[in-house]
């Protein structure tokens, strides 16, 4: 193995951890949503590492949604639900505390992003 690829393989794997890290500190954390950082875990450590991309499947809380997202690219609603209703709130929470209202529209421009991105993708067939 090359040292290029070696040192891809544990970049990979840092961001599949960070990644991770934020996404089990979003289910806590309003405005930090869970889905799409479990769903980039998913994605570099199928790169990183094969045993964490294994566990992270085998998950009976996150593995469902990341094998339908890798076979269909599909969210199911109940998470961007959830997500955005979180990122919602986050962005309500900011503009009451933010001591400079562009501060809170920044985070609320950014959430708002990323809450449209994930309500457009598709969801899982029924069944």
């Amino acid at each position: 193995m090359s040292p290029l690829h070696h040192a891809r393989r544990w970049l990979w794997l840092l961001l599949a951890y960070v990644a991770l890290g934020l996404g089990i500190v979003g289910i806590f954390l309003p405005g930090l949503p869970t889905t799409p950082f479990v769903l980039l875990a998913a994605f570099a450590a199928a790169r990183g590492s094969k045993r964490l991309h294994a566990r992270l499947l085998a998950h009976r809380t996150f593995g469902p949604m990341i094998r339908e997202w890798q076979a269909t690219g599909a969210v199911n609603r109940r998470a961007k639900t959830w997500a955005i209703g979180m990122m919602a709130a986050s962005s309500a929470i900011m503009f009451a505390t933010a001591p400079k209202w562009w501060m809170a529209g920044i985070g609320t421009g950014i959430m708002a992003v990323v809450g449209l991105w994930l309500w457009l993708r598709p969801e899982p067939p029924a069944g």
